[in-house]
């Protein structure tokens, strides 16, 4: 007999905290940190290669958005999947999307690693990736309501330093530096550009705005999920959009040079050495150190709730990621996890980790869009011209967009990514006995 006195995720979360979290999972701040390898990639036209990766998100927004309503349960894309189109496709796509939650907070320990060595170049870079791990850890065990009022207090200094930098360049372009015009087309358009190369950076770009996705996973956390995740994703989507666009165009006309980086890695610093001197950089630095710890606790609390909703049901050894602390209520073993494989930043290189993110996310938002087409438009057979408009067209122009970028993925991830989709496959025919039995389905009580 079940025990009705088990551990449940408890529903605290409003669509104030929800929209923070995602955004805080985004880390808007990154944007600068990607700005010089990007905007010589798109030869100075980032606004209106951040624009044309909007729309394509907004594709697969929607489809987050229609699906949430249909399944609001804690697993996003694996729950979406397996229940509109198949339990073995929905356990493959759960398989290959964890790889982007357990990776970033790898990735955000080992941006804090270099970051501090730098400035602390008598400590050991090892010191500072633990401490971060730990740190991180905690939070996320205690509670998801902590880490949602954490991750909102860090999201407002990458609000300031937005609304600072959008000040500083204004006031630098009245005072002549830059093109010295607070308005230009230049940054959206330059006919010597071809179609081909800018959007051949539009893949990149899109994984700027991964976290919208990311809140879907909060489903049994939040109040009255069918009507706040939906209104969550749109206003994630749509911010991010809005800061990376803005931010773009006047970085573009406060330093149209951009050719003449030193080093484009670091290339925001010099335009934050332009506009703001010394001060303007160091706080530039301290807020790079918070937005991504907010980022590893937002990913790291994500990638638990997906391991724990496979977990529940045995589609993974249940004594361990179904497992809830009843005391905290959150899923222990799979925060600590988490924690261990984020240890891999110190032997791992970013490009690695950043390669199978890249094909998970894509290989995700495929399916997201395909699962609003079959559970919609085949299962309820929402037909008529405004649900073929609805759940037809939309959602297959998003897979379309996807599926294009996907197979533009350079070799690097596609290896990386297909060597993990491989080793879920495999582990699939074990679990199914090859095939001959369907994996165990995600329940939707919440026990």
């Amino acid at each position: 007999m079940e025990n009705t006195n088990s551990p449940t995720l408890k529903r605290t979360l409003t669509l104030k905290y929800v929209v923070f979290f995602g955004l805080a999972f985004m880390a808007p701040k990154t944007f600068f940190s990607t700005y010089g390898v990007a905007v010589d990639s798109t030869s100075g036209m980032m606004p209106t290669a951040y624009a044309i990766a909007l729309v394509v998100m907004l594709f697969t927004a929607y489809s987050y958005a229609q699906l949430v309503k249909a399944f609001p349960k804690a697993g996003a894309a694996y729950t979406f999947t397996q229940k509109s189109i198949s339990p073995h496709i929905g356990f493959i796509v759960g398989w290959t999307i964890i790889i982007d939650y357990i990776f970033s907070p790898m990735i955000s320990a080992l941006i804090v690693g270099i970051s501090l060595k730098a400035y602390f170049p008598s400590i050991p870079m090892f010191v500072w990736i633990i401490l971060f791990i730990v740190i991180i850890t905690a939070v996320n065990i205690l509670g998801i309501k902590l880490a949602a009022k954490l991750n909102t207090y860090m999201l407002f200094l990458q609000f300031l330093l937005f609304a600072l930098f959008f000040i500083l360049s204004i006031k630098g372009l009245l005072e002549g530096k830059g093109t010295g015009t607070l308005f230009s087309t230049v940054p959206f358009y330059d006919p010597e550009i071809s179609a081909p190369a800018l959007l051949s950076v539009i893949p990149i770009l899109c994984f700027s705005f991964l976290g919208f996705d990311a809140v879907t996973t909060l489903s049994e956390e939040t109040k009255d999920p069918t009507r706040t995740l939906p209104k969550a994703i749109y206003f994630i989507t749509m911010i991010g959009g809005f800061l990376f666009i803005t931010s773009s165009y006047f970085a573009q006309l406060i330093f149209p040079e951009f050719h003449s980086f030193n080093n484009p890695e670091s290339a925001y610093l010099e335009i934050a050495m332009y506009i703001g001197g010394n001060i303007f950089v160091s706080f530039f630095i301290a807020v790079g150190l918070t937005s991504t710890t907010a980022s590893a606790v937002a990913s790291g609390t994500s990638a638990s709730r997906i391991l724990y909703a496979m977990g529940r049901e045995n589609v993974l050894p249940k004594k361990i990621f179904g497992y809830l602390s009843p005391k905290y209520r959150t899923p222990v073993f799979n925060i600590l996890l988490i924690g261990g494989i984020a240890l891999s930043a110190l032997f791992l290189n970013l490009t690695t980790a950043v390669s199978l993110i890249s094909f998970g996310a894509l290989f995700a938002f495929f399916f997201v869009n395909l699962s609003v087409v079959s559970y919609y438009f085949f299962q309820k057979k929402q037909r008529s011209f405004k649900g073929t408009i609805q759940y037809l067209i939309i959602p297959l122009i998003g897979a379309a967009l996807i599926g294009l970028f996907f197979i533009n993925l350079d070799k690097h991830s596609l290896i990386l990514g297909g060597t993990w989709l491989l080793i879920g496959f495999i582990y699939l025919l074990n679990l199914t006995k090859m095939f001959r039995q369907p994996p165990p389905e995600l329940a939707f009580e919440e026990a």
